[in-house]
Order: C-alpha cells, then structure tokens, then sequence
C-alpha cells in the first residue's frame, strides 16, 4: 500500500513539477571537493519568455572575507570566518553551462548578489516550454565552524544547498538573494536524481529516496531521488549516525539524540509528534524528512532546556519533545510550503509556534516556563516560576518591544536584527496567530492553515494566498489583524477609563492608548474563576459599554493574555470598595519577570571593592524586571568595612520611547554616589542627565549616536592627602556628541566633549577607527584634541591628562582613583592622552593633542605606539612618545600594557620595571554584559 501510495504521489507531481536535475558528482574527502556534472531540464511555467535564468549558487557565499554573509558575520561580531584560513572558505569554480545545441552560454554573477549566476539564453524559451542544459562545476566546501554546513572532522559532511539550483520565479522575475546564513533559500521547485559517489568507508543520510548503493572500488555509489523538492539534505559521516523511524505518515531520518533516552522512548516521542503534526497541519508531501542536531542547533529553543544537563528542571522526555517538536516542525514547513522564505517567514515562524503553542496545551497543560522548579515552595512567589509554559512567548517578545526594538511581521528576514530572527518575532508571529484564533472561534485558523499547507502541495503561493483564505473563512473583518498586527510595529495597549457597576451589571468605557483598533476581551473574575468573557470589537472614542456582571468581583482586560499588549499592568479594575487601582507592594529576592498585579521591589545583596572603602557590602533596591519600564529607581546603601561608615548610591531614571522617529529614546535621569575619593574623605555627587539617542531606519545597523547633557555637582570633604582647598566643591556643565559604529572587522567613533564651569572651559574631540584585514592583521588608529577656552585654576586637578585623567567628574570605575603610586595608580582608561608610559610632564593646562596606535603581531599579542604634542602655559609645545607590547586579551575590556621606549629612554631594562606596566580592566556589569549582548541587539 506505502509503495502505491508512493508512485501516486510521483506521478501526481510530474505534473506540476518546475524542474529537473540529473547530477553525478563526485565527493573527495582529502581535498574538500565535489565535482558536479549536472542536466538541468529548466521548465518555464511562467507566462513570460524568458532570456535568461537564475541559479542559485550559496555555495559561494563563503569564498572570501567580503561576501555578503562575510559581512552579516562583522555585523553579528561573529569572530571566526574573519580568523579561518583560506583553505576552510567554500566557494564554486570552472563552472560551464552548455544548451541542447553544444553552444557554451555566458553567465555573469550580479554585483548586489554574488551568491545567485545568472545565464543568458541563445534562444527564448516560451512560458510552458522546456529547454534542457548541461552544467559543469566544482564546489569546494566550507568548513563547518561557520555555520554547522560544511566539512568537519574524519570526511564528514553536512551539505545543504550546495548544487546549484534554480531559483524561485514570481510576479515577472527571478527572486535574488544572497546567502546570509538564514537558511531561507528561495528555490524553484525541482525533481532531482543523484549519483553521489562517495569514499567506501563513508555512508550517507538523506531525505531523498536511496534507489540503489553499490561498491565502485574504493568508493561507493548511491543512486538517490526525490520528488518536487525545494531543498535537498546531505549527511556523510563514517558511522551510521542517523536512526530511521517509521509510521504511517512519514519515514524520519534523525540524529537528534538524548543518551538519557533510550531508542524507544525516542521512538514513542517520534510517533506521537509525527501524528499529531499529520492531523494539524495535513499529510507530510515526501516520504523522507530528516531531523538532524545541525538543525536544531541552528535554531534551538530558546530558554531553560538550554541549561546544562544536571540542571535541568524538565524531564528528560519533555527536554527531547520539545526540541524534536520545533525541529521536525521547522523542516516540515519548509519542504512543503512553497512560499518566499525570505520575504514570507512570518507565516513559516507563526503556524511553527502556534502550532507547539497548541501542542502544549494539549499534552502538557500543566508544564510551567521553570519546569519544576515551580514546585519549590520557597519559590512559589515568583511570577518567572509561576508562568505557564507557553507564557514564556509573550516575554521574550515584550522583551523586545519595550526596548523599541520590536520589528513588524511582515519584514523581510534578512532585516530582522538576530534577537527578532530567532526568537521574538518567531514568538510574536505563532502569538499573533493564536490572538486571531481566540478571537475568530470555530477551529477557523487551524482549518485555514491546513487549507493553506494542502495549496501549497499544489502550487507556488505567497503571504496573499495565506491572506485571502484566513478571510474568506471567517464572518468577521479581520482588516485590523494584517493592518496593525503583521504589517506595522504598533503596540496594543488599553485600560480601562470610567467604571460603575450594580448589582447585575458592570458599565465601563476603555482607554486605548495607542489608538490601535484591534479586539480585546474582557473578563468577569470571582475568586480566581472567569465567570464571563465578552470580545470587545474596535470601537470608537467615549464609547460605553454595559455587561452583565455574574457576581464578578474584578473584571481584566487581557485576562488569558491572548492578546500581545504592550502593558498588562493596567488591565484590572476591582468591584469591590473604593480601592480600585491600588497595587499591594511585593518584595523579590534577585530577579524577576513583571507581574501586572504588584508593585515589585527588587532586593538583592552587593558587594563591591574600592581601595579607600575597602569592601563594601550594602543592599540595593530597584523596581528593575526582566521588562524594561518607562520609570526604573536604584538605590544601593552599603558600608564601608575600611571606615566602618555608610556610603552608597541612587539612580532614579524615565524613560521616552519614540516609536515612529530616529530619535527613539530619550533618558531622564538623576543619579547620586556618596563614597570615598580619599582614605579619610568622602565626595557626593549629584547628577542631572538627559541622553537623546538616535538610531538609523535599518535596526541591524551597528551605529549609534547620541547626545548627552550633564550637570555634574561635587562636594569633597578635606583631606589631608589632598591640599588643594580651590578643587573641593565644583559644578560643571558636560555636554557630549557621540557617532559610531563597531562589527568584528571595523569600528569607529567620533566623540566630542564641551565642558564648562567657574573655573575652567574646554573642548575636546576624539576619532577611533580599528580594521580587521584579510589576512587577520589588526590596525588601531586613536586621535585625541583638546583645549582650554580658559583655565584659571592654579592646580592640574582639572588638566587633560596624558596617561590618568584626575577623573573629577566621577564617571570612571578607578580602583584607587586618587593613588600616585601602587598598583592601583597603574590603572588605565581610554580618554584624553591614552599614554602608558609615566613621563615627565603628565599633563596639559592650555592644549593637548595625541595619536594612539596599535596592531597584532601574533593572535592577541599586540606592539603599540603613542605621539603627542602637549602645551603648558608659558612653556613652548613639547614632543612626547612611547611604544611597547599590548596584551589585548578582551578589546576594551582587560588589556595589559608593557612599556619598551619612549620619552623616557629604554623602559624595558630599569628597576622597578613592574611598577611600569599598565593594566586595563572593566568591571561594570553592564559593561561586560553588552560584551554577550551586542550580536543579538
């Protein structure tokens, strides 16, 4: 019956099958080469004649450092393809193709999209006409570090789109895109018939149909088919790695294992997840799918399973669920949907996470977003403990849009920074399509997405198709959710404006904050039990609506969080008293996700370290969740175990999202630090600050800009290290312009520095550049310039300094800040002069202007050169330089600096050569976060 089935199926696609790929090609395991002779029979179901055609060739997307995907990698701070060899890059050579007439054609590759050929035609080929052409090529492999396709150890071989395939013809042209390591290749639909041969002690898995193996001497020969595909999965190893598991829907070729598992528990995990996908979505189209670790690395599931094994909260059953379910999910949707990857990918992310969304609330209702850890009674107070499973998605996506970084839907994959790509948008997409079907009732999303997925067993679609049946299935206008749901980056966000109830009735009207006119319901609660629920529709301004109450004593907006709201924390209204908006305080140990039904202060215990406080355990408190909020306080007091005395600090700061401008974020912010500068004095600093920051259209651009305006207030208490009465107690004006960009191969930033204040005013510049070159050579370039418009101070406390700045303004994170000898006063920062060496003359009261410089000679190991010009009041401008060694173990981060020659002489060879070397260290937490941070923001 399976064969029947079978040949029905490959006959029925004969006839809507666009192309044809006969291939034998030749892998040599020593070389990393395949060599390709391939008949493509091109079929033009278009209703255009075409004079020429496109190939898709992502092979080459790894042929140097300034490809396409080179760039995306810089851009990603992904370090490795900038440091490999040449001979792990990939790339595609000798390629010729020949037309039914032996007459050689020319092909050229675009300058926008070196990854696609493009072959022009001798002779046009009519729409529903067939021409058949012989192509020739090599392809050389890439290693596998890049992107898990490739070559890795022992002849192994993950091979994924690396024949050259036609690509995807619509709306009058040929779809061009570079390959971008998104795994969205827009392929025609194609018939293929392989002849791989391949070393004898090597074996293959696929996901096409293996006709024939047989033994060729030292090499073995598999003869391999497949019908209407849109890609094609190679894996060559030495041992049989994957397993086959078959039921009535599918033969599944997986590697994905647990070895907590044994094959069948994995098997029952297989067989359910095979089913359950067949009754949802329809009947697999192929009769192999592969399920491999590459492709559930590629795009894992994000959150806790991602802990180490003995760790883990889930059962080890779940843990393989849900991984099996999202991979198996993925690469179903993507053999079998015949849409735009690139263009279309929300539709792929949404009917993927609906669809796990409804699976767990099918098999695992009860399944919490910390697994079991929910049951520690000790932990029960925490929202992140408490939260369902599938209430994970709202977060991570709410991550993201109140940092005004959210991205509509509808963009192309390609422009979605890392975190939408691979998990918010995803999130937000499967959200928006569970929203719709909570809205809508009656089974009409799933029964359209299953209507959607057998047209596409049919024919080539896009999103309008997906559009046209969601609306043709459902009464209600569902206008708003393509307009303001997957078509924009609007926020929903509503709350309720004027209540009154009665006995049996509640009658309120709702504000809608972000005029989005999109359905919300409401509910009735009594005692933790929904006892009605009413779909409010869009509605217009000062509407009044008037429910049954049910005996409800508290009715909430959103209640199921079914719709993806921007805020939930306003979304409740008690019936009962008077009290009707106040929120009982709740106190938090650590970290935790917003909970829309408390004010939740943050405590958690600090320990800090300066050399004149000595230790400084304290406690903080801030209202900071995983969330961020439009108003955050941070208040951290702490004792200093050197003076036995208080000390600490605040931050109280607002925030202004502006959702639709380049200007997109505004900052408020009043902070204070009370803490000593001295072994027997403390200073206390007040700060007013605004920070207006501006980011380009394109969200994956690395530049940032920003201006910033300080008043920095200062008071010092005497000190008897410290003689100078005129630098106790200031106030300075701080005005700050700064332009960037930073990737792994380039950074630069242009910062400028106005200051003023009673006894001085100055202005200064700075210009950093860094390359990463070819060939892992490593320039920085650093120039500095600043002058005095007046200074009359007597002291060098307020001088630019060639190699420590006196740091007045308290802003850097000096260990000793006040040490002239030490350890401590070896410390580094990278402003004013940047020198490493101590001369003479350390600092400049009238002007400054210096050139740092740097490059690698081994891996991290670097040799540094600094030049200068320094000008003291009534002395002539005075040359100054110094050179040595740089240990740049993490850029601006920890540095080592030893010193070799400069002004000074020979450095190298003095006593004391210890007390020489420089040190840079970063112990900001934030600071170092962003270290991890940067590639996914």
């Amino acid at each position: 019956m399976k064969q029947l089935t079978y040949i029905l199926c490959l006959l029925s696609g004969l006839a809507w099958s666009q192309h044809h790929s006969k291939l034998v090609a030749e892998v040599d395991t020593e070389t990393k080469m395949i060599t390709v002779v391939q008949e493509l029979t091109f079929n033009n179901t278009s209703k255009d004649t075409l004079t020429n055609f496109v190939l898709n060739d992502w092979n080459q997307a790894y042929h140097d450092k300034r490809t396409p995907l080179a760039r995306r990698f810089s851009d990603e701070f992904e370090r490795t393809y900038h440091l490999a060899k040449d001979r792990e890059h990939g790339r595609t050579t000798n390629i010729t193709v020949i037309d039914h007439n032996q007459s050689i054609l020319s092909w050229e590759r675009d300058e926008n999209y070196p990854d696609v050929i493009q072959v022009r035609l001798k002779e046009k080929l009519l729409p529903n006409q067939k021409a058949t052409f012989r192509l020739t090529y090599a392809i050389k492999i890439p290693s596998d570090k890049f992107t898990g396709f490739g070559y890795g150890d022992k002849g192994k071989m993950t091979l994924k789109n690396c024949f050259l395939m036609p690509s995807r013809y619509e709306n009058g042209s040929f779809i061009k895109y570079n390959n971008l390591n998104l795994d969205d290749a827009s392929n025609g639909l194609s018939d293929f018939d392989i002849n791989l041969k391949i070393p004898s002690h090597l074996v293959v898995d696929t996901d096409l149909n293996e006709v024939s193996k047989q033994p060729l001497g030292h090499q073995t020969l598999y003869v391999l088919t497949g019908k209407n595909r849109l890609q094609l999965n190679l894996f060559i190893d030495e041992a049989k790695e994957f397993a086959v598991f078959k039921n009535e829907h599918a033969v599944v070729v997986s590697n994905l294992r647990d070895s907590r598992l044994t094959d069948i528990q994995r098997a029952i995990v297989i067989d359910k997840i095979v089913n359950y996908v067949a009754e949802n979505l329809g009947a697999y189209p192929h009769e192999k799918i592969t399920v491999s670790q590459n492709d559930y690395n590629r795009n894992p599931f994000y959150g806790l399973n991602q802990l180490p094994n003995f760790i883990s909260p889930f059962p080890d059953e779940f843990m393989y669920e849900i991984k099996f379910l999202k991979t198996y999910l993925n690469n179903y949707l993507h053999t079998t949907l015949q849409l735009d990857p690139r263009k279309d990918a929300w539709i792929f992310d949404g009917i993927q996470v609906y669809t796990m969304m409804k699976y767990i609330e099918e098999f695992h209702p009860e399944s919490k977003m910390m697994g079991s850890v929910a049951k520690m009674k000790m932990l029960r107070g925490y929202n992140l403990v408490s939260l369902d499973f599938n209430g994970q998605y709202s977060y991570f996506y709410m991550l993201m849009a109140r940092k005004n970084l959210d991205q509509p839907l509808s963009a192309p994959k390609n422009t979605l920074i890392k975190f939408n790509e691979k998990i918010a948008s995803k999130y937000r997409a499967g959200l928006s399509l569970k929203y719709l079907d909570s809205y809508l009732e009656n089974e009409i999303v799933p029964n359209s997405i299953r209507s959607f997925i057998n047209l596409n067993k049919e024919r080539q679609t896009n999103k309008n198709d997906f559009e046209l049946l969601l609306t043709k299935n459902t009464p209600k206008t569902i206008n708003w959710f393509f307009d303001k749901i997957i078509y924009s980056r609007d926020i929903v966000d509503f709350k309720f404006d004027k209540v009154s109830r009665t006995k049996d009735s509640v009658s309120f009207s709702l504000k809608n904050k972000t005029e989005t006119q999109v359905p919300i319901p409401i509910y009735g609660i009594k005692n933790k039990q929904v006892v009605f629920k009413k779909w409010i529709d869009t509605f217009p301004k000062d509407s009044l609506f008037t429910i049954p109450r049910n005996e409800a004593d508290k009715i909430v907006l959103n209640y199921k969080n079914e719709v993806p709201e921007f805020n939930l924390r306003n979304n409740w209204q008690s019936l009962r008293g008077f009290r009707l908006n106040s929120r009982p305080i709740k106190f938090i140990f650590f970290k935790d996700l917003e909970d829309p039904n408390y004010n939740q202060i943050v405590y958690i215990p600090t320990l800090e370290y300066n050399l004149y406080d000595g230790l400084l355990p304290g406690i903080r408190f801030h209202n900071k969740t995983i969330l961020d909020k439009p108003f955050n306080f941070d208040v951290n007091p702490t004792i200093s175990t050197q003076t036995k005395s208080l000390s600490g600090k605040a931050n109280f700061m607002v925030n202004q999202f502006n959702r639709e401008s380049n200007l997109y974020s505004i900052r408020y912010q009043l902070n204070g630090h009370y803490l000593h500068y001295a072994p027997d004095a403390y200073y206390t600093k007040v700060n007013p600050m605004v920070f207006l920051r501006f980011r380009p259209d394109d969200l994956r651009d690395n530049k940032k800009e920003m201006i910033s305006f300080k008043y920095i207030m200062i008071d010092r208490e005497k000190s008897v290290y410290i003689v100078d009465e005129n630098t106790e107690n200031y106030q300075v004006f701080n005005a700050k312009y700064y332009n960037g960009r930073t990737e792994i191969t380039k950074h630069y930033n242009f910062l400028t520095d106005f200051q003023l204040s009673k006894s001085f005013g100055k202005v200064a510049a700075e210009f950093q550049f860094r390359q990463l070159f070819d060939n892992s050579k490593q320039l920085n370039l650093r120039l500095f310039a600043g002058t005095f418009l007046y200074n009359n101070n007597t002291s060098t406390f307020f001088d630019f300094a060639l190699d420590r700045p006196t740091d007045y303004l308290f802003e850097y994170d000096y260990l000793g800040r006040s040490e002239t000898s030490g350890l401590f006063s070896q410390q580094l920062l990278p402003t004013d002069g940047f020198f490493k060496s101590m001369l003479e003359t350390r600092t400049a009261n009238q002007w400054m202007t210096t050139l740092n410089a740097s490059t690698n000679i081994w891996n991290w190991i670097e040799v540094y050169g600094d030049a200068g010009v320094i000008k003291n009041k009534n002395t002539n401008p005075q040359f100054v330089y110094d050179s040595g060694v740089r240990l740049n173990l993490v850029t601006d981060y920890f540095e080592l600096y030893f010193p070799v020659y400069s002004s000074n002489g020979w450095e190298i060879g003095e006593r004391n050569y210890g007390e020489r070397i420089r040190f840079l260290v970063t112990f900001n937490p934030d600071t170092l976060i962003s270290l991890f941070t940067r590639k996914w923001f």
